[in-house]
């Protein structure tokens, strides 16, 4: 058993952040041809893309704004007409705020936060997911968070957002099973990523202390659940809420 990507082509919304890029970078080592999605971020989306062709992988990079239909509908006809259908998706971009508490967060926090994680899925939904059925296989993957569990103190906005994108891919999951196209959601801990290597702060024992398995996890580890969710591998399964956390959240039944 191998969990090989070759021949499909794999969108990655938000690539230019840090853990978008090892998702970008995991998908072309499993095999996939990547579309590399930036908002503002062109110089690494740059990085990026010279990074994945010298893997030998087909590659290009679409800007758009993934809060609004028309511009995700224009990044879909671009990405037709450079490298044709996409097979899988994985809405990562986030827009990134200060925490604080319900009476201090301002509302346009809360809007931004519905209109990152609930309507990029929807737009990204309504405009490749037809290319999916004409198919008849797929996989529609989003980026959730295990805030969405613990609503704790200062996390509101973040997690209203985190959680209406989880009513949205149940929805949907069951709506597509039908055409062969799955959908799940990745939901990570307080992931260990780039900047913490380069600025020593991997550890940190408050948090690793809540942790079953006593350490915070890496964007790599995030990246092969996402890997996994996209390959054949994981063929039966779809409506999932995946926490990829060291079990410091675990869903109930």
């Amino acid at each position: 058993m191998r969990l090989d990507l070759t021949g499909r082509t794999a969108l990655v919304t938000g690539s230019t952040g840090q853990l978008g890029r090892v998702i970008a970078r995991t998908l072309a080592e499993c095999g996939a041809d990547v579309v590399l999605h930036y908002r503002g971020s062109e110089a690494k989306a740059l990085e990026l893309h010279a990074e994945i062709s010298a893997m030998g992988r087909n590659v290009m990079i679409v800007q758009a704004d993934i809060t609004r239909l028309d511009s995700v509908s224009a990044m879909r006809d671009a990405v037709a007409a450079g490298l044709g259908s996409i097979d899988i998706i994985v809405a990562n971009a986030v827009i990134q705020y200060e925490w604080t508490s319900v009476l201090e967060q301002p509302v346009e926090d809360y809007v931004s936060q519905f209109e990152s994680c609930v309507l990029q899925s929807v737009h990204l939904a309504k405009a490749f997911i037809p290319g999916m059925q004409a198919k008849g296989k797929g996989r529609f993957i989003g980026i959730n968070t295990e805030c969405a569990m613990q609503n704790f103190p200062g996390q509101s906005a973040y997690t209203a957002g985190k959680r209406g994108m989880d009513g949205v891919y149940r929805v949907l999951a069951k709506e597509v099973g039908g055409d062969g196209i799955t959908v799940n959601q990745v939901a990570p801990g307080w992931t260990i990523s780039e900047r913490d290597r380069e600025n020593g702060t991997e550890r940190n024992e408050g948090y690793e202390s809540t942790v079953p398995l006593k350490r915070r996890g890496t964007d790599q580890e995030i990246a092969n659940a996402v890997a996994f969710l996209a390959s054949d591998l994981s063929s039966f399964i779809t409506g999932t809420y995946l926490p990829v956390n060291g079990g410091n959240v675990m869903p109930g039944i």
